[in-house]
């Protein structure tokens, strides 16, 4: 687009899409893709579900917005259904993973200053991203999404991912919370070692600290249960999730026991628009769909299938370093900075995404048909047997 008065933190944008169904996206140009991102996990039932489009264009007849000074009926039906899914007790709604995890940091800190702590510390991991405000921003881990904002917030201690013993060498006298990913998105899908949830959750009670997960990628049946703690034998005391909650509107989640969540009372924490009928409502569709379609089932069925197919296809390929995942989160390392791939990538008909430089990072909706997928493999594999790393 030329003359754009768009700030340009998104750099230069290659492709501009107009249309989607399903699995499938069209630029301005009539060209379709086989979209293997899906929003970056945000559209999980694919582009234009019915379920969603019906329950968008019902409310917006309806009640689009009304604040939360009020009761929303929509709100309440939302928080039910995701206690009930995740056994948490009490949910507060903003409009994204970033606002989700503010909350989430807050309720730690208010959750030291109750035990008397007046500088409480969240220990976080190395490889984490958690958002780019200034309180996520500073959870965050990597110089890139970083640099040129300090000083940012103090609070925080960095600890190695997966790194149990870690724990201890970096806590103090005022650690209250450890808040991690229970599997690294912008990482590169990077799943900790079996245990380490199940041993994290036994330090915690041990030292009376919270346990808070970043359920904002992992959620929403993307590593093939409603949230990935369910696969790991823990429930945290606070988790956030995002993303595919909307599949597409802008809705975040912190949800929290309710002994934790009774530290925020009126006037401590707020949001306009968070929660609105509009995106409540459509979020239940969304996790009626997940339901009623099976998602979690069909995420763990193909995205096994989908990892095992391409460890086949490349698994002789010298530039190639590892290909890891879980459910429809699925990673290809490769020996080199890849960025270039995308742009080849789109050429030939498909969307991708490389994070860190160096790692593919497949995203696909959870709707996904089986010839899809095939075809997702078939793109994708000749264009990594094709790359040399510079």
């Amino acid at each position: 687009m030329q003359n754009s008065h768009l700030m340009g933190n998104y750099g230069t944008r290659a492709l501009t899409l107009v249309r989607g169904q399903g699995s499938r996206v069209w630029d301005d140009q009539g060209k379709d893709y086989l979209d293997a991102v899906a929003g970056l996990a945000v559209c999980g039932l694919g582009h234009c579900h019915p379920a969603v489009t019906e329950a968008l264009v019902n409310q917006a007849a309806s009640l689009v917005h009304c604040s939360n000074l009020f009761n929303i009926p929509w709100q309440k039906e939302l928080g039910d259904r995701l206690s009930r899914i995740s056994g948490l007790e009490k949910a507060f709604f903003c409009n994204s993973g970033t606002e989700a995890n503010e909350a989430a940091i807050k309720l730690c800190r208010l959750f030291g200053h109750s035990q008397n702590i007046e500088s409480p510390q969240i220990l976080v991991c190395e490889g984490a991203f958690h958002g780019r405000s200034l309180g996520a921003l500073s959870a965050t881990w990597g110089s890139k999404a970083r640099n040129g904002f300090a000083p940012l917030l103090e609070g925080f201690a960095h600890i190695p991912y997966g790194d149990i013993k870690a724990i201890e060498q970096f806590s103090t006298e005022n650690t209250v919370a450890v808040m991690l990913e229970p599997i690294q998105g912008e990482a590169g899908v990077v799943i900790p070692p079996p245990g380490y949830l199940k041993a994290l959750r036994a330090i915690c009670d041990t030292h009376g600290w919270l346990l808070v997960l970043d359920e904002i990628q992992t959620g929403n049946a993307r590593t093939g249960s409603y949230f990935a703690f369910q696969q790991m034998g823990v429930t945290p005391d606070i988790l956030t999730t995002a993303k595919g909650l909307g599949n597409g509107l802008p809705i975040g989640a912190c949800l929290a026991t309710a002994e934790i969540a009774e530290l925020l009372v009126p006037g401590t924490h707020g949001t306009t628009f968070g929660g609105n009928p509009l995106v409540s409502r459509v979020a239940c569709a969304v996790i009626d769909s997940i339901e009623k379609e099976d998602l979690c089932t069909r995420a763990t069925e193909l995205g096994a299938w989908i990892l095992k197919s391409l460890q086949q296809e490349l698994k002789d390929i010298a530039q190639v370093v590892e290909i890891r995942g879980r459910g429809m989160m699925l990673a290809i390392e490769l020996s080199g900075p890849c960025a270039d791939l995308v742009a080849i990538a789109a050429e030939a008909g498909l969307i991708i995404n490389v994070t860190g430089g160096n790692r593919i990072r497949l995203l696909p909706p959870l709707t996904l048909s089986d010839s899809e997928a095939q075809l997702l493999v078939e793109t994708l594999c000749p264009i990594i047997k094709n790359w040399e790393p510079s």
